[in-house]
């Protein structure tokens, strides 16, 4: 199978979680959809950079990042295969993004311009639909629930929950990127991950 054509799948896959749609309704976004290509550590949006496009990771890891005033980074997300990705707000207001998008890996990439995309969603039930529930399972279930487990769940559970949803996550990119997803120094993942094996 074409890896595009396997891609294009998973990516209808991933759409049909939140809303089944139509083989015609997908047919729609294919054709303002295309593939993009990234080198490890090749950037794909820059800090004040407008973001024009949405992305769907098909291969690799993407991540969104800060830096403060002193140079420190902090991971703001870590976007993995069959995720959205993108600068959402900077696409919607046309703002300069607030963080950088980078792939750690070798990464693969739907590519969508936003515009096009808000288009087909205005004119187009099916993909409204789906727009209406992305946004209500990312926007406000998954964020308030991320948001109680920082403050609830300790750091061990959250590391153990983000491997359970991505397995060998911990071979692919480094501590550093997976301790600041978690809200942690990787000191502490490191701490962590010696207990866990001496269990």
């Amino acid at each position: 199978m074409n890896e595009h054509i396997k891609y294009s799948a998973n990516f209808k896959e991933k759409i049909s979680e939140y809303f089944p749609i139509s083989e015609e309704s997908f047919n729609l976004l294919e054709n303002i959809m295309s593939f993009k290509k990234l080198k490890k550590d090749q950037v794909l949006l820059n800090f004040g950079q407008v973001s024009k496009n949405i992305y769907f990771v098909c291969k690799g890891t993407i991540i969104a990042y800060f830096t403060d005033d002193k140079g420190n980074t902090y991971n703001k997300n870590i976007f993995l295969e069959k995720q959205f990705a993108g600068s959402t707000v900077s696409a919607l207001l046309k703002t300069p993004s607030e963080f950088t998008l980078q792939a750690i890996e070798e990464t693969i990439l739907i590519t969508i311009n936003y515009q096009h995309y808000k288009n087909l969603i205005y004119s187009n039930k099916e993909l409204n639909c789906f727009y209406i529930a992305y946004l209500e399972k990312n926007w406000i279930i998954d964020k308030e629930q991320r948001e109680v487990s920082l403050v609830m769940e300790n750091a061990t559970t959250r590391y153990l929950k983000f491997l359970t949803d991505y397995p060998d996550i911990d071979k692919r990119i480094s501590l550093n990127h997976i301790a600041s997803h978690l809200g942690i120094t990787p000191t502490q993942l490191s701490r962590i991950r010696k207990k866990l094996k001496e269990k």
